[in-house]
């Protein structure tokens, strides 16, 4: 069973807000129940600084939620999970316009972390001079252009991190504290693949801070098109780079071709498509697009 997400669930936030016990020694922290009719867990949301929310989520849905998410202005956005879809890999959503697209949580448990933030606050926290933000973050604020998402492999110190943040052993402005610099550590060790030589978006001269959010472009388009993906030079031309620089984009970001990355989203969504269990593996096929190359 998929559940939709309506105005009718929102009313089921702000009902189960209402009667969830809250700390009263802790008034930087509400604390959320997961809607009774999604599921069970809760949600904790801390402003851990003057504009940086950290939540705090261990949730499991009895069924699939599906909901459309509008065009919209984004906030800098950081998040790991712990346990859930593509724990593999934490995101960083640059600040920006966000594209209208449909949101599929599965059934499953989902624990992680997500902090959200204005850009500007990257000068403060990580400053250059005259309080700055550092060249190397610059395309995490687009302002009125499109947002780029980044999704930079889990290591295990991020994960360490993110299981201190979730069962800090204090209480009170302790907690508070500790939270306060296990964010920026966090913080710290998702930014750092933008300013190395390899593994992030700087691994190479050749790449310029233009071309690199042209290439997370063309991602987001093979992704909304797995069905039936644009062929490279359609796809270059609508990002606006060559086909030689898609193809070296692809192996420095992500380091595979653009069909090897093409063919793992398939194969990701096939086997989501196939656990659900009420389509045939040719229904499947069919649907995501193998009966479609990509030249």
């Amino acid at each position: 069973m998929t559940i939709t997400l309506t105005t009718e669930c929102d009313e089921w936030w702000v009902e189960a807000a209402k009667n969830s016990p809250q700390n009263p020694l802790e008034p930087f922290e509400s604390y959320c129940q997961l809607p009774k009719q999604l599921g069970k867990g809760y949600e904790r949301n801390i402003e851990v600084y003057p504009q940086v929310l950290l939540s705090i989520g261990d949730c499991e849905y009895h069924d699939d939620i599906l909901g459309k998410v509008p065009e919209s202005n984004h906030p800098l956005q950081f998040a790991v999970q712990l346990l859930g879809n593509n724990a593999d890999y934490t995101l960083i959503s640059g600040a920006g316009v966000q594209r209208s697209w449909m949101s599929m949580t599965p059934k499953s448990r989902s624990v992680g972390v997500n902090i959200e933030m204005p850009p500007e606050l990257l000068g403060t926290f990580f400053p250059i001079t005259g309080g700055e933000i550092s060249s190397q973050f610059s395309l995490l604020a687009k302002g009125n252009d499109w947002q780029v998402i980044l999704e930079p492999k889990k290591t295990s110190a991020v994960t360490c991190v993110v299981q201190q943040i979730m069962y800090c052993p204090y209480q009170g402005i302790a907690k508070l504290m500790f939270l306060q610099v296990k964010v920026l550590e966090l913080l710290c060790l998702q930014l750092t693949p933008l300013l190395v030589d390899r593994g992030g978006v700087q691994s190479s001269p050749r790449l310029k801070p233009e071309t690199i959010t042209r290439i997370y472009h063309a991602k987001d388009i093979l992704l909304s098109r797995l069905d039936n993906p644009p062929s490279l030079l359609e796809l270059a031309q609508m990002v606006g780079v060559s086909e030689r620089t898609l193809r070296y984009g692809f192996r420095e970001l992500f380091n595979t071709t653009v069909f090897g990355y093409l063919t793992e989203q398939r194969m990701k969504q096939a086997e989501q498509l196939l656990r659900e269990g009420k389509l045939s593996i040719a229904e499947v096929a069919n649907l995501i697009g193998y009966s479609q190359r990509m030249f």
